[in-house]
Order: structure tokens, then sequence, then C-alpha cells
């Protein structure tokens, strides 16, 4: 067995390996941090009874922000804009109105789901809905529309749109 002293110098320049590993580590985790992006949002049309029908087709603008986790939708225009490139959800539901409902939903200007409720004598209101998975770029809109002259219920926690970010590109 040695009695010797360890070298000091060999000690220094362990210690300052070991945190050289550290500051690379602590790195890496902020990174994978970063990678763990969260978007998602809940929404209500909240606008006191029917809404609609207007002469001409209309963006709808949830008025009602449950989550909005991210900030990527905006409640003035309706309009959800991809902060990051990924697999995303959607859902909406409504309740219609005594006119018919067209609801399309739309990525950027092209029609993606929609849903619809025709009016008949012997049924006054039903509820509707549709969901669907998308793969957004960065920037993408996302937003539901209303055909002109329909209407939908817009109280009592209806109509609803919702979405969330399910997996993030590399």
């Amino acid at each position: 067995m040695s009695t010797s002293k360890p070298n000091m110098s060999d000690l220094g320049q362990s210690l300052y390996a070991m945190a050289e590993q550290l500051i690379a580590l602590e790195n890496r985790l902020k990174e994978l941090e970063k990678g763990k992006t969260k978007v998602a949002f809940g929404t209500m049309l909240e606008k006191g009874g029917v809404h609609g029908s207007f002469k001409t087709d209309v963006t709808l603008a949830y008025n009602k922000v449950f989550t909005n986790i991210g900030g990527a939708y905006d409640s003035s225009t309706g309009v959800f804009t991809a902060p990051v490139a990924g697999v995303y959800y959607f859902t909406f539901f409504y309740h219609a109105g005594k006119k018919a409902t067209n609801l399309q939903l739309f990525k950027n200007s092209q029609v993606i789901v929609r849903t619809s409720e025709e009016k008949t004598s012997y049924d006054t209101t039903d509820s509707g809905g549709n969901a669907v998975v998308l793969q957004l770029e960065e920037r993408d809109e996302v937003y539901l529309r209303m055909d002109a002259n329909c209407e939908i219920w817009a109280g009592d926690h209806h109509t609803s749109f919702s979405g969330f970010l399910v997996s993030k590109d590399k």
C-alpha cells in the first residue's frame, strides 16, 4: 500500500474535467427541456344566445378562453397559429340554432373537415362536431368558419373549439 500523498495537479485536473462534464450535462438538460414545448387551448363561444345568421361566411372567434398554453390561440380573430412544427389534435362541437348549420375547420385556406345540421320540420335543434389530427408547420393557421345564412347557439357552454400539440417535429 502506498502512503504517498495524491498529486494536487492530478486532483485539479480531475476536478476540472468533472466540472466540464457537469456543465455539458446541464446544457443537454436545458436543450431537452426546450424540446418539451407545451401548446394547448380550450375555448367556448359565449355570445349570449343565437350567433348568426350572417350574409357572408364568418370565422368564429371563440371569446371565452379557458386554456391558452403557449398563447397560440387569438380570441379576437378565432385563429390558432402553430408556434412549432408538429402533430396537433383539434376538436370542435356546436349546438345548432333554428336554421341550418355548416361549420368547416380550415388549415390555412384549405377545408380539412366539416360538420352540418340541416333543418327539418320535425327536428328543431341538434348538436354536432368533428375532430382531426393535423401535421402543421410553424405559423400554419387553423380556424373554424360558419357558412353564410347559418347560425349556432353561442351560450350556456354548448359551442367549443380546442386543440393541443401531440408531438413536436425534431
